[in-house]
């Protein structure tokens, strides 16, 4: 298994703080969050890492090389990463991903036993979810009474969602197949890159392909979109 890090994005909703850095590279009480999500995937035993960058690359790059090089990193570049989404970045991992992926989006904060349990729970493709209040903003997902996804995106019925997902799946055999096949669609003969990745997500699960959620709502994690959850995560870090 891979992981693959999306970590593209100019974060426009924490300027001033990304003037000069990309997120994953800001620092939550002696540690980034790039730092903290590389040590979560290899205390799991992954090894093998792609990381999709564009906005101030080179800092990432540089980081990476000078604190992990006991690692196996392949670096992506989006060069149109402010004109395109996290679909894109995932898409363009198509060739070298393998036949199953640990995918994360690289601005959550998070406890390693999350992967752990996506790991252990005997599911192909899953998710994690994270049960709490819910708004308009998250990336909401529906469930059957088998923990099989139905729905998944901001547009699902907040009265009927189960819980939240954080950002973290892990994606093999069938569905990742169909999965880029779905992007390549979209990207290449569409043009159409500037959608989060949940929504290809949806048209494979539309076609009969499983993905299910496990619950890690005993963990810790957050996801950093703004200045105020970066200062949230400073005050309240338990990780």
């Amino acid at each position: 298994m891979k992981a693959v890090l999306l970590a593209a994005g100019l974060a426009k909703r924490l300027r001033h703080l990304t003037d000069s850095t990309p997120k994953c590279l800001l620092d939550i009480n002696g540690k980034n969050l790039l730092h903290r999500a590389i040590e979560n995937i290899e205390a799991n035993g992954i090894k093998d890492f792609i990381v999709v960058t564009g906005y101030r690359e080179n800092m990432i790059i540089d980081y990476i090389n000078g604190n992990f090089s006991h690692l196996s990193f392949e670096f992506l570049s989006n060069k149109d990463y402010s004109n395109n989404n996290n679909s894109y970045s995932l898409w363009m991992t198509k060739d070298i991903a393998g036949d199953e992926i640990l995918l994360l989006d690289s601005d959550i904060l998070f406890e390693k036993e999350i992967i752990r349990k996506l790991i252990d729970s005997g599911k192909g493709t899953c998710l994690a979810l994270k049960k709490h209040k819910l708004d308009e903003e998250q990336i909401k997902v529906l469930m059957d009474e088998d923990l099989k996804v139905i729905e998944i995106g901001k547009e699902v019925d907040l009265h009927k969602a189960q819980g939240e997902s954080i950002g973290i799946e892990i994606i093999s055999g069938k569905f990742l197949k169909e999965l880029y096949n779905v992007l390549d669609r979209k990207i290449a003969r569409e043009n159409n890159v500037n959608e989060f990745y949940e929504v290809s997500f949806q048209e494979v699960i539309n076609d009969n392909v499983s993905m299910y959620g496990v619950d890690i709502s005993e963990f810790s994690c957050i996801e950093i979109d703004t200045v105020g959850d970066y200062e949230n995560a400073k005050l309240n870090l338990k990780i």
